[in-house]
């Protein structure tokens, strides 16, 4: 992958006056011993902050030695002032986390009271309106400290991303698609930069990369991929011709921003006037690191940007489709899986996941579209079914207000067979009933959801939280004991 974030972690200890300063970088000391030992490289700052001297002083060297995220380990009890304006002053994503104490008879002379100087500085931050993950439980030995700091990794990775990404658009989302349609303010107040491109634009950059001499290399590659799925050669030529369009676009667009996503037009005049439906195309920039969401589907492409870094694995993006037919359920999951018919599901889209997500994989036509369209043009979609294995659903969205909300569930793609078209699998997800009306339907979600490809809740959620969501509006799916405030208590099933 080619366009996702590579960190560099710095740490600073903190010590308050009327304890050691010793103690605090003693305690530093080791755990950069264990994080080197557990997960390699991280730049330990040599100057512990007690003042604001100190801590212009630190902020100068981790600067300088180039890090993008930092830890502030309160050694002992640490000073709230400083040690929260380091944070401010950095302007990064920045971790809080405390010693905890050694042993029992260190408690005279060597107590850092951390344990309660993690609550003043939590205070501070609060009141300084400065963001900082804090993990779940922040206070442990040098190795547990290690283990926080390496959870925190992919967290400041994403947060440095989105400070970093643009996502460029190319079109308005097609008729009757305003569930793909969200205000772009929020986008802003991530950090993040939008282009937004007329598709006209993006057509006369194709028509300009006709007979590019690289097309015949992007052919090999997509043979090489596709292999014995390989049913529509005649197009390949034409999916390589834009594939070349948007990568050059991409470097000649990206301007100050290192990262991009793309959120792609891809009806209903693009198979007529391209020849082709992009879904391949989009699939195998995904697999590069570069999400590609379909529909003009804004917050899809930032959904998948994150989903990519949090995962560093390839993502798609997939219709929350249509029910597992009770047949079929019967058939070959009821006996098999402790799920529901309700638990289960299928995630479809025409073809833009990757090859490396599949099962298998052939280039086919996009059926749905060639109902009303001639075949040949509506060539171009990824087809075959999603590989099994652990899955989690999410989403980052801006409600039509400007407001951030998310929602993730993790559940699992079943070993089944789906009998049906495009790129789909069949998916299940504990209580996905209530969490459908409750949650997706009951807070206006559009169809669209990006899929990573294991569970990776825990690190998504603090994602969210550091972005600035409510944490009443990051919604995930409840155990079948705990109601959702909008569900009929009276309602059984």
């Amino acid at each position: 992958m080619n366009n996702m974030p590579s960190i560099k972690i710095g740490i600073v200890a903190v010590s308050r006056d009327c304890f050691p300063m010793s103690l605090s970088e003693n305690r530093r000391k080791a755990v950069v011993k264990e994080y080197n030992k557990k997960y390699g490289e991280i730049y330990e700052c040599p100057t512990c902050v007690e003042n604001e001297i100190h801590m212009r002083k630190a902020l100068s060297e981790v600067k300088k030695a180039g890090c993008d995220a930092l830890v502030v380990y309160l050694g002992n009890f640490g000073p709230e002032t400083s040690e929260t304006l380091l944070a401010k002053e950095f302007g990064g994503p920045v971790m809080f986390i405390a010693a905890a104490e050694e042993s029992g008879d260190k408690l005279l002379d060597d107590r850092g009271d951390a344990y309660c100087g993690m609550l003043n500085a939590s205070y501070n931050l609060k009141l300084r309106n400065i963001k900082a993950y804090i993990p779940e439980y922040p206070v442990g030995t040098a190795s547990e400290c290690a283990d926080m700091i390496h959870e925190f990794e992919p967290i400041a990775k994403s947060i440095y991303g989105l400070n970093n990404l643009k996502i460029i658009s190319f079109g308005p989302r097609p008729q009757d698609f305003l569930a793909c349609n969200a205000p772009i303010k929020q986008l802003y107040n991530l950090g993040v930069e939008i282009q937004e491109n007329s598709e006209l634009d993006l057509f006369e950059a194709f028509k300009n990369h006709e007979n590019d001499d690289r097309i015949p290399a992007i052919i090999k590659e997509m043979e090489a991929e596709l292999g014995e799925g390989n049913k529509k050669p005649e197009i390949l030529a034409k999916l390589a011709q834009y594939e070349l369009t948007l990568l050059d676009w991409i470097e000649a667009n990206k301007g100050s921003r290192k990262f991009v996503a793309i959120a792609g037009k891809c009806w209903p005049a693009f198979q007529t006037q391209f020849g082709f439906v992009p879904c391949y195309v989009n699939s195998r920039l995904t697999a590069k690191g570069i999400p590609v969401s379909c529909e003009v589907d804004i917050y899809g492409a930032l959904s998948e940007f994150i989903g990519t870094v949090v995962s560093n694995d390839t993502v798609t993006l997939l219709d929350i489709n249509n029910t597992v037919p009770k047949d079929m359920f019967e058939e070959e999951i009821k006996d098999n899986y402790s799920y529901t018919l309700t638990d289960t599901f299928m995630g479809f889209h025409c073809g833009n996941t990757a090859a490396s997500k599949l099962s298998f994989c052939e280039m086919k036509y996009q059926k749905i579209m060639a109902r009303a369209l001639p075949e040949e043009v509506t060539q171009g979609t990824l087809e075959g079914d999603i590989i099994p294995g652990d899955i989690t659903f999410f989403r980052l969205q801006s409600t039509s207000d400007a407001k951030l909300c998310a929602y993730i569930a993790q559940g699992e793609v079943l070993p089944v067979a789906t009998r049906s078209f495009g790129a789909i699998g069949v998916f299940a997800i504990p209580e996905m009933r209530r969490f459908y009306r409750h949650v997706l339907i009951e807070k206006n979600y559009p169809h669209h959801g990006a899929v990573a490809f294991g569970h990776f809740g825990k690190t998504l959620y603090e994602v969210f939280k550091y972005l600035g969501v409510s944490v009443e509006e990051i919604d995930y799916n409840l155990p079948k004991s705990v109601r959702y405030k909008t569900e009929n208590p009276f309602f059984s099933n």
